[in-house]
């Protein structure tokens, strides 16, 4: 049994993709902001600092907006021994920290998700979060980054889930995945990338929205839409179920997840 992102790495795509780049709507927003060229820590963290930040300003609890990073302290400490829960009262303090888009704040989100990969894809990822110390040309581009997501959610909005799972809809072959936004008719992943949407990318979608319908979230019964927000590049990408030819449905369903 695998995650949704393991699973897609394990699938061999037709050429161009199941959803084919060419078939996405491309909306390119602008704010006059050129980010800084270099960042001095993974994209990755990056990505995850951006994606809980916007959460948590959006007025998600800071609990929730970062509990996968919670989880992966737990999990740190669990598999350390370490009855002390130094990982967790790391995690604990870090978040505690955490106001806005301050320089204290950011750095702390920028740690704090340095944890995600203990709960996502096990220990053996793990680098020591004391060890991430973004710079100051990184923490202008997080907080340009976090900005434009504001700004987008306010146009593309209102969210109805963010976070979720897929209760319901899990199989012997994908136990567990998680997606990042649901809007009235859209839903919606975040990827903080230099590239333009990848296969893998819009396969990840396409399995999402496969198993929101399967799952008990009634939400996904409105869905019309897939789309990317990519705050790094400042640009929409979007494509209509409706133009996704019932067969490519049919045979990720069967041969990606497993129904």
């Amino acid at each position: 049994m695998y995650s949704v992102t393991k699973r897609i790495s394990m699938i061999k795509q037709p050429r161009g993709g199941y959803i084919n780049k060419k078939e996405l709507v491309v909306t390119q927003l602008d704010d006059g902001i050129t980010l800084n060229e270099n960042e001095n820590i993974h994209a990755s963290l990056v990505g995850l600092a951006v994606d809980y930040m916007t959460r948590f300003l959006m007025g998600v609890q800071k609990e929730e907006a970062f509990s996968i990073s919670l989880k992966g302290a737990l999990a740190l400490d669990l598999f350390t021994g370490n009855k002390k829960q130094s990982s967790m009262k790391n995690a604990t303090s870090l978040l505690a920290d955490i106001k806005g888009l301050d320089k204290k704040s950011i750095t702390n989100a920028c740690k704090l998700v340095g944890y995600d990969v203990c709960f996502r894809a096990g220990i053996i990822g793990y680098k020591p979060v004391e060890e991430i110390n973004p710079d100051k040309d990184t923490i202008e581009n997080i907080v340009t980054m976090i900005n434009r997501s504001l700004s987008f959610w306010k146009e593309y909005g209102p969210i109805t889930k963010d976070g979720f799972t897929f209760e319901g809809g899990y199989t012997d072959t994908i136990s567990t995945g998680d997606g990042d936004y649901l809007t009235k008719d859209t839903l919606w992943d975040f990827k903080v990338s230099k590239d333009e949407p990848k296969p893998k990318y819009t396969l990840q979608l396409l399995v999402y929205y496969i198993m929101g319908m399967h799952s008990i979230h009634k939400e996904f019964k409105s869905v019309k839409n897939l789309g990317i927000y990519n705050p790094r590049m400042n640009k929409a990408y979007t494509v209509s179920i409706d133009t996704i030819p019932q067969s490519v449905i049919n045979e990720v369903s069967k041969d990606v997840i497993g129904y």
